[in-house]
């Protein structure tokens, strides 16, 4: 087994670096960051939509590169690596990949050649507020016509055009698809740690929604989701905890203090060191869920959960000592080090927090022992 990307995709990734190293500078993700009106990055979303990035994984013959889902770890890894202000994730992952998964034939048609064009933004509104969503607990209802709730908080809701939508049904969950300028649809943007990737309640108000799959099949569909989402977000997750290191290492060669450069202080060798393995371990644990992801393996629930765990522990030690390593002068809003915090904190407890997946881990590892 050889966990690695091929030369094709090493191409790939190297070319996506000199692009968004080119377009997406963190001078730009600070023109977002610095301004209320400014959602996202909309220049770099129709550069990106141009690469056609937004449908590597689309088929082709709904308008997409039908490149596979080992290229889209790639795209994912980069735009981790520039903490792009696009909302790539919600659209390139969840509703892409909720499409392919239970979508239609009709619906396919209708909006996959429109995310691979950039004209569909997608949100993924699940969660109600404080826990992780499941039958138990979430209002939001959906009578196979229509939807009635309130999601909070939705990344990229205030943006999108289309969202993915947890609802209760019966007795059970329902994973709808709505178009967000239809009727009943009031959204309201919601603050949260990081600016750059803007956040809304969206209330619906008997809005008129599709299910995707058959009755029943809801709670199934968004695990099975939520698992191909989980190691995309770890690439992307691990991308960031790779510039960290890259930028804690340069820091501790070029600052100099007593003569010296600290990288030269054991204390800092121990810090660089230290994510260096988180690093490594994280890197492992992706390419296996990405083997996983390629294969369609039985093995995927187990290999995004640890891919997720081991990514989120990762970008967040890495984010948490590339501040310490550049000292008194890291905590400042002039050095790029709180891009980084601020995006691994989010990113953490997207598609549920680090403790949900642990817990998704154990279950995944007792069944297979029982097996």
């Amino acid at each position: 087994m050889n966990f690695d990307f091929s030369e094709d995709q090493k191409y790939l990734a190297g070319e996506a670096r000199k692009f968004l190293s080119a377009e997406c500078p963190t001078s730009e993700v600070r023109k977002v960051l610095n301004n209320d009106s400014v959602a996202y990055h909309a220049d770099l979303w129709k550069k990106v939509a141009e690469m056609g990035w937004l449908g590597a994984a689309i088929p082709e013959e709904h308008g997409g590169l039908g490149l596979g889902m080992l290229e889209m770890c790639v795209l994912a890894e980069e735009m981790g690596r520039a903490i792009a202000p696009v909302p790539f994730a919600s659209t390139a992952y969840y509703l892409t990949e909720a499409l392919k998964l239970a979508g239609s034939d009709k619906q396919k048609a209708a909006i996959l050649p429109q995310i691979a064009a950039g004209a569909v933004i997608g949100a993924y509104a699940a969660s109600e507020g404080p826990g992780n969503p499941d039958a138990s607990n979430v209002r939001t209802t959906f009578d196979g016509k229509t939807l009635t709730g309130t999601k909070i908080p939705v990344t990229d809701g205030d943006i999108a055009t289309h969202a993915l939508v947890l609802a209760k049904e019966g007795k059970g969950l329902a994973l709808v698809l709505v178009d967000l300028s239809a009727k009943g649809v009031t959204r309201k943007t919601v603050q949260t740690i990081d600016p750059t990737r803007s956040h809304a309640e969206i209330q619906f108000d008997a809005t008129p929604a599709e299910r995707l799959g058959g009755k029943g099949e809801g709670e199934s569909l968004n695990t099975q989701l939520l698992d191909r989402v989980a190691v995309l977000l770890a690439f992307e997750q691990l991308g960031g905890a790779s510039v960290c290191l890259e930028m804690a290492n340069d820091y501790a060669k070029n600052r100099y203090a007593f003569g010296r450069p600290i990288g030269g202080n054991q204390a800092i060798k121990h810090k660089l060191a230290d994510i260096y393995v988180k690093n490594e371990i994280a890197r492992s644990n992706c390419f296996y869920g990405a083997w996983a992801l390629l294969t369609d393996s039985t093995e995927l629930p187990e290999a995004a959960a640890a891919a997720r765990v081991a990514a989120s522990e990762a970008y967040w030690f890495a984010s948490k000592e590339n501040i310490q390593t550049h000292g008194g002068m890291g905590f400042t809003w002039e050095v790029d080090c709180h891009l980084f915090y601020r995006r691994a904190k989010l990113l953490a407890v997207q598609a549920g927090s680090p403790k949900v997946w642990k817990e998704k881990l154990v279950r995944a590892l007792e069944a297979k022992n029982a097996a």
